[in-house]
């Protein structure tokens, strides 16, 4: 009599046996083997096992190696009666990249096993009853099917033929279950660990949920967010691209029930504990960071977010967009920064000294990131712009010259045309829009400083680009002011008007995504910087960052270092300024000062403060 059910209570060496004598009706053991840690496995020649076992150790995440068996060894050896070749329900043949069979067991290659190198790869499924534990529902469980598979755009590091892009499973869970669900598995290293992705399936090259490339297609519910994980499948895809001229491995949901039982979950610190944080709507996007990286952030944001000019600016603090706007700017491949103040308008240049520095130390750091990066700014001002980036790079402010734009309204599509690829939105040219101490468009469509005097006649309409960036999925902006009166700003334009001086004159209209206001904008550059710098070496956003795949970007965090700003550094650059001619803002003064406050004990002492939350 065949076996549909009730193998879940069973022992595991139990359960193989019944698997031996082919009495099972099921197509996969998806929720049969609860309890049990389970495999997936990689049969290979043993010309190409210490390959494999480096391309398992480069993507360490994505495979974790449970065992390599030597060759013609069949047996797991924490197993009591094991067999790999008649221990998954199905296996699948592959011959020069070709699969060429689907089999119930590997007895018939006995011969051909004898030189061959069995790989037991850790694997998801052995979470799924750590989600449940933690009230966290499993759809592929109560949907009585495998849990889908798809494959990614997303390259894993390559270890000579062996070279595939990645593999995921994917989990829909209740947006208010997120944080428990990354909870729930961060620390299962053996079986992927965290998710790898939290939203919008495109961000992954994932075209469509409903076909899955393995498994099963498992419905959403309402409310569900797509969560994706690290798939051992990966390795399967590896396999078929090394071409071997015969390798077997385990069809889809049919793994490896080993006699381990998957152990408990231990946290480690509670600095490292990963927080989940919605970072886009459109597309849907979340990202991770560790409980310490986080709160180093939030103070970062707490040092920059005084008043010294007693200007009223408490009341436009929006708590946690720093930490936001920065996990944004962390995923992004290509910035555009803009900045640039005119409101000396009696004075050549017009431009005040509060706005480049801040920028500038953005753009070191995405320097040091390795992002594409570039500045837009008024044509008038170009040359003015050149000079100060050449002065930056002799100083060692930047590691080299940044692209430097202008923008002028030609037709109603130049701010779709500029931003994307022959003006198709689904070829972005910039992820993400910075703006700051960049004047900001009132509702009355003219440009105000502090002063309510109108400087429209200096200002191109950069604004449109951040308007357009609203009607184009995937590009985020961010504002960083100290006035209201700045681009970006018109997301606390409500609280502008009613407690700044002014303010129903000044206020910028114009949103941004995210809405960073210090007490000098310049400051809000520094701590951006050092919040970029915080999050690249968050070991929990590393690996968020880059998929799981590869190795830990860590060695690379003495360049990251060099691209914080210092005071020395800065008070260079504020020299350069001064000679020239770019005044402080408040007091149009060609002093070491800006926006009136002097560099010496107010500015220098910032930078200083958020240095020592950045190596604390």
């Amino acid at each position: 009599m065949l076996l549909t059910g009730g193998l879940k209570s069973l022992l595991p060496c139990l359960r193989r046996r019944i698997i031996h004598c082919s009495r099972v009706r099921n197509s996969n053991i998806s929720g049969m083997a609860e309890g049990s840690k389970q495999a997936s496995v990689a049969i290979l020649h043993k010309s190409l096992a210490d390959d494999f076992e480096k391309f398992c150790h480069a993507n360490s995440g994505v495979l974790p190696l449970l065992y390599r068996s030597k060759p013609g060894e069949w047996k797991y050896p924490l197993n009591s009666d094991s067999d790999i070749r008649t221990d998954c329900l199905q296996y699948r043949k592959y011959e020069y990249g070709v699969l060429t069979g689907s089999l119930k067991s590997l007895k018939d290659y006995s011969e051909q096993l004898k030189d061959m190198v069995a790989f037991y790869l850790g694997c998801s499924s052995n979470f799924e009853k750590v989600l449940q534990a933690a009230g966290i529902p499993v759809r592929n469980v109560e949907q009585k099917c495998s849990v889908s598979m798809y494959k990614t755009a997303v390259p894993c590091y390559s270890i000579s033929t062996f070279c595939c892009n990645l593999v995921v499973t994917m989990r829909p869970v209740p947006e208010s279950k997120l944080e428990a669900a990354v909870l729930a598995t961060s620390e299962l290293k053996e079986t992927h660990g965290a998710p790898i992705h939290i939203g919008n399936p495109g961000l992954l090259g994932i075209q469509d949920l409903s076909k899955p490339d393995y498994g099963d297609p498992v419905r959403l519910h309402p409310g569900d967010i797509p969560v994706f994980w690290a798939c051992s499948v990966t390795g399967i895809e590896a396999v078929i691209n090394c071409r071997s001229p015969l390798a077997f491995t385990h069809s889809s949901g049919c793994v490896f029930v080993t006699d381990l039982k998957n152990d408990s979950v231990r946290l480690g610190s509670s600095r490292e504990v990963p927080q989940v944080h919605c970072i886009s709507q459109d597309p849907l996007h979340y990202s991770m960071v560790s409980a310490g990286a986080e709160k180093k952030i939030k103070t970062l944001e707490s040092l920059i977010g005084i008043d010294p000019g007693n200007c009223g600016i408490l009341h436009l603090l929006r708590p946690g967009e720093l930490l936001k706007a920065c996990l944004s700017l962390s995923h992004a491949r290509s910035v555009l920064v803009t900045t640039g103040f005119p409101t000396h308008f009696n004075y050549e240049p017009p431009e005040e000294n509060d706005g480049p520095p801040g920028a500038l130390a953005i753009v070191a750091m995405l320097q040091a990131l390795e992002k594409d990066v570039a500045i837009v700014t008024d044509q008038r001002a170009v040359d003015l712009n050149k000079k100060i980036i050449e002065e930056a790079v002799q100083i060692g402010v930047l590691k080299e010259p940044v692209p430097l734009l202008s923008y002028q309204r030609e037709s109603a599509d130049s701010a779709l045309t500029f931003l994307c690829e022959n003006g198709d939105p689904r070829r972005t040219r910039f992820d993400h829009l910075i703006a700051i101490e960049r004047a900001g468009m009132a509702a009355d469509g003219n440009y105000y400083n502090a002063r309510k005097v109108n400087v429209k006649h200096l200002v191109d309409p950069i604004d449109e680009l951040f308007l357009a960036a609203q009607t184009i999925p995937g590009i985020t902006t961010t504002g960083v002011g100290d006035g209201g009166n700045e681009l970006g700003m018109g997301k606390v334009k409500d609280a502008v008007k009613k407690h700044i001086k002014n303010g129903d004159v000044i206020a910028c209209d114009v949103a941004a995504d995210f809405a960073v206001v210090a007490g000098v904008s310049n400051w809000g550059g520094y701590a951006i910087a050092c919040a970029l710098y915080i999050l690249s070496t968050c070991e929990i956003h590393d690996r968020y960052l880059r998929r799981a795949v590869g190795f830990s970007r860590s060695p690379k965090k003495t360049a990251w270092l060099s691209a914080l700003p210092s005071v020395t550094k800065e008070e260079k650059l504020l020299k350069a300024l001064v000679q020239l001619e770019v005044r402080s803002g408040v007091s149009a003064s060609l002093e070491m000062e800006v926006d009136a406050l002097p560099f010496y004990n107010t500015h220098s002492t910032m930078i200083e403060k958020l240095l020592q939350e950045v190596q604390h």
